[in-house]
């Protein structure tokens, strides 16, 4: 069964496929009126549809039942300092969705070698991502925003910064209770300034350690969400 995403649809009405996604269904998938897809609206939500009209240029279709996943009882929001090679950061958008995320901040770091990020772009990667793993939620994606003004606004519960340090070394799978709100801050290759740290640290933080090697920025990333995942399964 072929899944597409249609963010804000009226499940109780005739509704239509975006021009990218009516144009693979129609002139990719080839599907015609009666043809059975599923839909999510990326808040969890899987619905089975039947294509009402398949013209040359729009999709449409109604609704014929729907399935809730039943809500999580914990919330992975990961800020990340884009990669100077934008394929990278992309990498990590993609295996975040594989795997479970709720949300993806960008944020500008004194040593960050990238000053901006395309979000459309990174969008589309994530709508791949959600359809290919057959998952129905679709995480919040923020523009790129200074580390300061992200951690000052940060109203995660448990919230954690890993970087490279000899004092602090506690594995973030022993600092991180299950069934919580966590936020975790991912510096640049260069990693975080020692000011970044105390800033971080005056808006509680804590230090956590995703292990013994040292790992690329999108690597840390995927090590992070993937042992947060973990911890709740």
């Amino acid at each position: 069964m072929h899944l597409f995403y249609l963010p804000g649809f009226i499940p109780g009405e005739i509704n239509e496929l975006p021009e990218d996604e009516s144009k693979h269904a129609l002139k990719v998938l080839r599907l015609s009126s009666g043809d059975k897809i599923e839909v999510t609206d990326g808040k969890g939500t899987l619905y089975l549809a039947e294509v009402k009209d398949s013209g040359n240029k729009a999709c449409r279709f109604k609704i014929l039942s729907q399935t809730t996943s039943k809500p999580k009882d914990f919330y992975i929001h990961i800020a990340i300092a884009p990669t100077k090679n934008a394929d990278r950061i992309e990498w990590f958008v993609e295996k975040c969705i594989e795997i479970g995320i709720d949300e993806i901040s960008f944020i500008q770091c004194s040593r960050s070698e990238r000053k901006n990020i395309n979000l459309d772009r990174i969008e589309k990667i994530a709508v791949s991502a959600m359809k290919q793993s057959q998952t129905t939620s679709f995480p919040i994606l923020n523009p790129l925003t200074s580390i300061k003004s992200f951690v000052e606004n940060c109203k995660e519960n448990d919230k954690f910064i890993g970087y490279l340090s000899e004092e602090h070394k506690e594995l973030l799978q022993k600092a991180a209770p299950a069934n919580s709100r966590y936020c975790i801050l991912i510096g640049p290759e260069g990693d975080f300034t020692k000011d970044e740290v105390s800033l971080a640290f005056k808006n509680n933080f804590k230090p956590a350690s995703l292990g013994n090697s040292r790992l690329r920025t999108e690597t840390a990333g995927i090590a992070a969400c993937h042992i947060l995942n973990i911890i709740n399964s």
